[in-house]
């Protein structure tokens, strides 16, 4: 059965974040594209039980046939969540750091050093190269358009601030394959009485169905984050990544990575679903560079759990981002990938998992292992660089022993 999550998001203040708060054949699998659609187009629907099993299903497999493409026959399993498993995850520090070294994000591949700032820049392109052939995988040359459009707008208040609410939806063009349709949503808070452009914290957001019980959140008594960002002047702003790349690989034939792949399976180096919803990420860039009540060039990123390995991956991948607040993104984002502490390479590769990466990030729960990775998390920050990076991680008590 699949995990359905690293951790579970909880509704905080910034400050608090700032705390530390094998066989198928490709003709059979092509036939569930339609199927794929139906069921991750509504965003905020609660699956079915029936339909939750048909999408493990169709994940696992997709998953098989990455194998298969991979030349794979046997993946290695990863440790349990549960500590009182008899396979639990490490906890022990004195038995997590096994590796004897990390690459280097200062020594060029052929051994040299870097010893100035314009061989940083040569640098950084082999490490980005490293992260998009073996993990998050390469995002097209050329995506389609997006064309934002303001669905609502809104004058009320929030607590005590007067704002402005604007539903906002970027289509994406699909006219080279129109048997998938992409809209990215996203919700754009700012203060009615802003004289100026106002930064913009943006979280990537989660959508709750409507009959599922979100618990209270477990943090500081006080008002929410979004409160506290308008009290400094600011705006917010929440983008729905599932709303244009589904959070599971029974998607991966539709959203974004669909569309450009017109509805073919994924190569060996394709993007998966965390570079993807970074890519929406940047569309939001986009429309922020167009609107006069939004200063572009102060818009920080954050998410929590799969959503802060995603926000780091944005913030390494998109410039004009000004600052992430990566709240516990453990593996796969900005935790050491050779740390043998919690979740493994081995459950990032799983059915349940292995669609946030590229198809080849699973050989090295295979063939390979986490030694074997050319780069590592501590090269992902690096290449957010000079940029702030702030990295919390939160009680599994709240957010899951992973």
């Amino acid at each position: 059965m699949r995990r359905r999550a690293c951790g579970n998001k909880e509704d905080g203040a910034v400050c608090d974040i700032i705390r530390g708060r094998i066989k198928i054949k490709m003709k059979k699998l092509l036939c569930f594209l339609p199927l794929c659609i139906l069921l991750s187009s509504p965003v905020s629907a609660q699956p079915s039980r029936e339909d939750r099993d048909r999408i493990d299903e169709l994940s696992f497999q997709d998953h098989r046939l990455m194998m298969q493409l991979l030349g794979i026959s046997e993946l290695r399993k990863g440790p349990s969540g549960n500590p009182s498993a008899p396979d639990a995850a490490n906890s022990d520090e004195s038995k997590a750091s096994p590796y004897k070294s990390l690459p280097d994000p200062l020594v060029f591949n052929n051994g040299m050093k870097v010893i100035d700032p314009g061989q940083w820049e040569k640098r950084r392109l082999e490490i980005f190269e490293d992260f998009d052939r073996e993990i998050y995988g390469r995002m097209p040359r050329e995506t389609p358009a997006v064309e934002w459009k303001t669905g609502g707008q809104k004058d009320t208040v929030d607590g005590d601030y007067p704002v402005r609410i604007r539903q906002l939806a970027g289509h994406v063009n699909n006219s080279a394959f129109p048997a998938i349709s992409v809209d990215i949503r996203m919700t754009l808070v700012t203060p009615r009485s802003a004289a100026a452009p106002v930064p913009v914290i943006v979280e990537f957001g989660w959508i709750f169905p409507k009959n599922r019980n979100v618990p209270p959140s477990v943090g500081p008594s006080g008002p929410p984050w979004q409160q506290q960002v308008l009290s400094k002047g600011w705006g917010y702003a929440i983008l729905i990544p599932t709303s244009y790349q589904a959070d599971h690989g029974a998607g991966l034939r539709e959203g974004i990575i669909g569309l450009v792949n017109k509805g073919r399976p994924r190569k060996p180096d394709d993007w998966g679903s965390l570079r993807a919803w970074a890519w929406g990420a940047s569309r939001a860039m986009d429309y922020f560079e167009t609107n006069p009540e939004v200063d572009a060039k102060r818009v920080a990123i954050e998410g929590l759990s799969r959503y802060g390995k995603a926000a780091v991956v944005a913030l390494a991948y998109e410039p004009r981002i000004a600052i992430g607040l990566i709240g516990s993104s453990g593996a796969g984002g900005v935790k050491i990938l050779r740390r043998v502490f919690g979740e493994q390479v081995e459950n990032l590769a799983s059915s349940g998992e292995y669609h946030w990466f590229a198809p080849n990030f699973m050989k090295y729960a295979g063939p390979l292992a986490a030694d074997d990775l050319p780069v590592d998390a501590h090269e992902l920050i690096a290449l957010c660089a000079p940029r702030p990076v702030f990295i919390s991680a939160g009680s599994p008590d709240v957010e899951g022993q992973w």
